[in-house]
């Protein structure tokens, strides 16, 4: 549950963001495939949640303006649900942080070109 290069990449656009509209909080969501034990899940979930928002945190933005949740297995987004045979790539599809707006703008603007620096990076 450490945060990886890559999704440094695409959180660094999350922090623009949240500098951008500094009276947006935000729910950090984190979610697990099928595999596993329910609570293992819910509990990983969790840490992971917890992982994005200590990375947001040690990255400027204030505590108060997230909340981590975990979700475990309970979104899955697929058929890849337990006694499903699935492969790697649809169980990795699952695998996801998302975030949504709580507070603040009812409406953001992310300019294309923004997100293809960061995918040339």
């Amino acid at each position: 549950f450490d945060v990886s290069e890559e999704s440094k990449k695409n959180l660094e656009i999350l922090i623009e963001l949240m500098n951008k509209y500094p009276d947006m909080v935000i729910e950090l969501s984190s979610h697990t495939d099928s595999r596993g034990e329910e609570t293992y899940n819910q509990n990983l979930s969790q840490r992971r949640a917890d992982a994005v928002k200590d990375w947001m945190i040690n990255n400027g933005i204030a505590r108060d303006r997230i909340k981590a949740v975990g979700y475990g297995e309970s979104q899955i987004l697929n058929q890849c649900i337990d006694g499903i045979e699935c492969d790697e790539d649809g169980h990795r599809f699952n695998r996801r942080t998302e975030f949504k707006i709580l507070e603040g703008p009812s409406s953001i603007r992310i300019e294309k070109t923004r997100l293809r620096q960061k995918e040339g990076n």
